[in-house]
């Protein structure tokens, strides 16, 4: 018995490394010698594994708007992460590219005409924005509106809608992938919600106002907290900044 346990006892802690040969003992190694290679190995593997997903989170998470972006702050955007090019057709039917703009400072805004509330409160903001600038600091910036709702928000639907804010705010809109695309490029959230058919729903969104400079490069962004005297201060300042 106490034979028996003890050759028990040395399975348990020695396991063969090396067959032994011409009838020779084989070599046995401690199980424990081995152990500390499980304990560093594992974790190493694991760190190789998660190492590029991390980073590329990381990377994403810098990037990312976030949805209403209500931080009561303007952030400074990480170039040349949000715009791009786009082609899109105006009111007039015509198309209108990021080149075309070129050279203006520009307000831009994703929205639709349909909506009940959010949008025509912030194309509103845009106009009285345009206003302050022009009247009070005699600066030019060209207003964007670019629909996120193309199958409802044709050329002349919007022509219609925004004379109502300022025949100045340029609209654009566009098929449903020129659509989605440029809303990619500028890191714009939108989705369909309460679909009744396929003419009656409401779309959800970031709703945040870019201000690009004249180069098209996106320089701030802001959310739905300011009021138009603060979006422009905002807008001065950075114009400021560019010129000195």
């Amino acid at each position: 018995m106490f034979q028996s346990a003890a050759r028990s006892m040395s399975r348990s802690y020695y396991q063969s490394s090396k067959s032994g040969k011409n009838g020779e003992f084989p070599i046995l190694e401690p199980v424990a010698s081995q152990s500390w290679k499980y304990r560093i190995i594992a974790p190493m593997g694991i760190l190789v594994f998660l190492g590029p997903v991390l980073y590329l989170h990381y990377n994403d998470e810098k990037r990312a708007i976030k949805l209403g972006s209500n931080k009561g702050s303007v952030i400074s955007t990480n170039r040349p992460a949000i715009g791009g090019k786009f082609r899109l057709i105006n009111t007039e039917n015509h198309l209108v590219t990021e080149s075309d703009l070129r050279g203006n400072w520009v307000l831009m805004y994703f929205g639709y005409s349909s909506s009940p509330d959010i949008c025509p409160t912030e194309v509103q903001k845009m106009a009285q924005v345009i206003k302050i600038l022009d009247l009070e600091h005699q600066l030019k910036v060209t207003p964007v509106f670019i629909t996120i709702d193309p199958q409802r928000d044709s050329p002349s639907q919007l022509q219609v809608y925004l004379k109502e804010f300022d025949p100045r705010i340029l609209g654009l809109t566009g098929s449903i992938s020129a659509i989605r695309d440029v809303a990619h490029l500028y890191r714009v959230f939108f989705k369909k919600v309460e679909e009744e058919s396929e003419d009656d729903y409401l779309v959800e969104s970031s709703n945040n106002m870019y201000f690009l400079d004249q180069n098209m490069d996106t320089v701030k962004y802001f959310g739905t907290e300011y009021n138009a005297t603060q979006l422009a201060n905002g807008i001065v300042s950075e114009i400021k900044k560019a010129s000195t």
